[in-house]
């Protein structure tokens, strides 16, 4: 490898599956680094059809004709695979799978991975929706290099950015993207080139992700106002947030698909999640403040704006969410 274009001619292995990792990928296509194969899960089936779904990774990869692996383990077959790629460099990002140790090691400059988090905190999975989960108000995307750990390794390159308080998951998930993209760019030059010192991370203050699952869409009126408009932001689009309406005989799930809210409790006293008209729309009340409903969807039917839906069930204002 030439000291001129050693970054050009490093031969890339890339690990990923989501939106955010491709993004990352179509950047380094971008730059003419030379990746050598790509590793993504799996095809999934999706949807009410169950239609064969390629990952966002591999659909980016395909229009490069780069080579597709898609082991559903990394086990001795993928380690051998690898080790015939003779790869310089992995790069990972939203893969999904614990790459093992006899993989980590197989490249003269390591394993780098991409977390969108300032580590030490948030370690593990789904770290961008439990920043938004805790209302933090900084975050940013980390390059390190890969242990046996979950995301304790060595850092070599940070960065933050604010994040703006109505930013929903999928506008910040795009945001971070974009920087951890602009980030590895800029900084594989100088880590092929030994420039960078990787520093270690302070473990005092790791903090750790909850998984993410469809249940955690669940409202607990008993929350506070804001509380309840960050799990929404966190968790839009998916799983989205949901309450119960109706009595015993036909409770239904209704999503709110678009919310805001106010810190304030209104002078009339209303229970906890009765929904209610007020000055600023149609409301529900919290232990502080009141949620406003813009957007709902009632199980199996389409998304509508709130004044259609008062209209169409003129019995809502006065009723409980549960």
């Amino acid at each position: 490898m030439s000291e001129k274009n050693k970054t050009k001619e490093a031969r890339i292995v890339f690990m990923g599956t989501s939106k955010f990792a491709s993004e990352i990928l179509g950047a380094m296509i971008a730059a003419d680094l030379n990746i050598i194969s790509v590793f993504t899960k799996a095809d999934k089936k999706s949807g009410r059809d169950r239609e064969i779904k390629e990952s966002e990774v591999k659909i980016t990869a395909k229009i490069k004709n780069i080579q597709v692996f898609q082991p559903e383990r990394l086990d001795e077959e993928s380690i051998v695979e690898i080790k015939n790629q003779k790869p310089d460099l992995i790069v990972v990002a939203a893969y999904g799978k614990i790459i093992p140790a006899d993989i980590i090691n197989i490249p003269e400059f390591g394993t780098l991975n991409i977390h969108p988090s300032l580590l030490p905190k948030f370690r593990g999975p789904s770290p961008i929706q439990n920043a938004l989960l805790c209302g933090e108000t900084e975050t940013g995307t980390t390059i390190m290099l890969i242990d046996e750990g979950i995301d304790t390794g060595d850092i070599v390159k940070q960065v933050k950015t604010e994040i703006k308080p109505e930013e929903t998951y999928s506008e910040l998930s795009d945001k971070l993207s974009k920087l951890s993209a602009s980030l590895l760019i800029e900084t594989l030059p100088l880590w092929i080139e030994k420039k960078i010192k990787p520093a270690r991370q302070d473990d005092s203050k790791a903090t750790l992700c909850q998984l993410i699952e469809k249940s955690d869409g669940k409202i607990l009126w008993t929350d506070e106002a804001e509380s309840i408009f960050n799990r929404y932001r966190a968790l839009s689009p998916w799983p989205g947030i949901f309450s119960f309406w109706g009595n015993e005989d036909a409770n239904k799930r209704i999503k709110l698909n678009k919310i805001s809210f106010t810190k304030n409790n209104p002078a009339e006293k209303h229970h906890l999640g009765e929904v209610f008209q007020f000055e600023k729309g149609v409301g529900v009340q919290t232990t502080l403040g009141v949620v406003i409903l813009e957007e709902v969807q009632i199980e199996g039917k389409e998304n509508v704006k709130i004044e259609n839906f008062v209209n169409g069930y003129q019995d809502f204002i006065g009723s409980i969410l549960k």
